[in-house]
């Protein structure tokens, strides 16, 4: 089965590594969303031993070739980001059900892929809540101190309390041991106070 999942990998960072959108990582430019499936699956280890075939997907994955469908196509209020968002979704579920196909995944493992990049049952699903908390931590690790230098402070305490609903205690619990800048622990505290 790892070979499997390794193929997988393979082809999601294959197609990730062509995103015209770039990060500096470590002094070098790279492929935004090349580096968002990397962490994604860097933090998934962390957060859980042995997760499901499917979990690892899904998060390797979710944000599969996104620069695909930018944002700019839709109307800048929240009911054309929930569209895009929504469309995103469905799209990641086509290009993964696409990739896992070709490497002999069933249709059962395929759909639970699919079932997890939708988010469809965040509330009820267990490996959801799982790749939600992943997610998360992903935000507040890699991307929160960009995000927060960009916005009023009101809106990023916003946006971590919004965060943190999403997430389970456990995921709580590894967010607070994240290493933050003094200034971004701050405004987490505050948000969270």
């Amino acid at each position: 089965m790892n070979n499997k999942v390794d193929a997988v990998f393979e082809k999601i960072d294959k197609i990730n590594a062509e995103d015209p959108n770039k990060e500096i990582v470590d002094g070098s430019e790279v492929p935004k969303e090349w580096i968002y499936g990397r962490r994604m699956t860097e933090m998934l280890t962390t957060y859980k031993e042995n997760p499901s075939v499917e979990l690892q997907i899904a998060a390797r994955g979710q944000h599969i070739k996104r620069w695909h469908i930018p944002r700019s196509e839709y109307p800048m209020d929240r009911k054309g980001y929930l569209k895009w968002r929504t469309m995103l979704k469905i799209y990641h579920g086509e290009l993964l059900s696409s990739l896992m196909e070709e490497e002999g995944f069933g249709s059962d493992s395929i759909a639970k892929v699919v079932e997890l990049v939708n988010k469809k049952k965040l509330k009820t699903d267990q490996e959801s809540k799982e790749l939600e908390d992943v997610v998360c931590l992903v935000f507040l690790k890699f991307y929160f101190h960009d995000f927060a230098a960009q916005h009023p402070d009101e809106k990023v305490i916003d946006i971590v309390q919004k965060t943190w609903g999403k997430m389970t205690e456990k995921g709580h619990d590894l967010a607070l041991k994240l290493n933050y800048d003094v200034g971004d622990l701050a405004l987490i505290q505050k948000a969270l106070s």
